[in-house]
Order: C-alpha cells, then structure tokens, then sequence
C-alpha cells in the first residue's frame, strides 16, 4: 500500500471513529477510543494536506467569484501558512523534515478546478475545501485526545478551533452556493 494509500485509510478511519462517537456539547473533542496516534505520521500528513489546501486557496483566491470564498480562500492562506511554520518549527530541532511539496492528490485536485470557472469553480472549490476541511479537523481531533507527544498534542489543541471554524465557515458558504442539496450531503 503507497504512503497516500495509508494515510487516506488512516484519516478515514479517523473521520469514522469521529462521526460513531456522540459529542458532549457543541465543541467538545468526541473521546475517541482506539491506539494512540503515531506523532510523527501526524506531522507528516498534515504538513501534506496543509500545503494542498494553501496552494488550493491560493487558486481559489484567484479564481472564486463568490467575495466570501474569496475571503475564505485568504484566511486559508493566512491560517495554514501560520499552523505550517509553526509544526515545522516543532520538528527542525528533531531532525524531521516534513513535507513542503503538494502530493499528487492535491496536484489532481488543483489541475481539475483550474479548468473551471465562475459559479461552475465555486462550488467544485468550496466543496473540496469542505472534504479538505473535514479530514483536518477530523486528524487534529485525534491527535488531541490521542497524541502521545505533549508538544504535539498542544500544538493541535492550539489550531483545533481555528480549523473548526474554517470548517463551520466552508459548511455555511456550501450550504449557500448548494441550496437545493439535501443537508445531509454538507453535514456528515
């Protein structure tokens, strides 16, 4: 099985794990049951999906018509920009190079929005920032509640709201440019 293969398992098996287990109140980190979390697997996947979800804004903020994909597209920029340094700056001192290129997925990703255009881009666009979004904060769940790393788990801990903001803000602008979908394509 490739690395993308296994990370694709691992986030999926995560996003499960999270969706069977209620949440306490809105907000919470659902305690989630199951083997620690590899700390250095996470770095790594994140660092991946982060530089595709940057390199995806930045063509979302060229491209989008919708202003608040736009802005969104920005924060995305700004935010994961700032959570890329910072993971990285966490791992140079112990000899981890984590990734800095997009990984094919993401160049896929990339190559089929960049032949749309207008509402056509908006939405395909926001939808990908959905699924992105979702797996992001479906990994840094995990890592919070079973990280073994300290350093790790607060670093995760630090970026959780933020990424689930992002996710509630792309929810919303899905849900607006989408308005015939059923809600339970927007929500999982």
């Amino acid at each position: 099985m490739t690395r993308q293969l296994r990370i694709l398992a691992a986030s999926l098996a995560v996003l499960i794990a999270q969706t069977a287990v209620a949440q306490d109140a809105p907000g919470d980190t659902p305690k989630l049951p199951g083997a620690p979390i590899d700390d250095i697997l996470f770095a790594a996947a994140i660092a991946d999906g982060g530089e595709a979800e940057m390199t995806l804004a930045a063509l979302g903020r060229e491209k989008a018509t919708d202003p608040e994909l736009r802005k969104f597209s920005q924060r995305m920029i700004d935010d994961h920009g700032l959570a890329g340094k910072t993971i990285r700056a966490l791992y140079a001192p112990r000899n981890l190079n984590l990734p800095t290129a997009v990984d094919s997925r993401g160049q896929f990703r990339i190559h089929c929005l960049s032949g749309l255009s207008g509402v056509e881009f908006d939405r395909a666009y926001a939808k990908a920032q959905l699924v992105l979004h979702l797996d992001t904060v479906a990994s840094y769940e995990a890592e919070v509640q079973r990280g073994q790393d300290p350093e790790v788990r607060a670093y995760a801990a630090k970026y959780l709201p933020i990424f689930r903001e992002h996710l509630k803000t792309i929810r919303s602008i899905v849900a607006r440019l989408e308005p015939s979908a059923p809600r339970d394509e927007i929500k999982p």
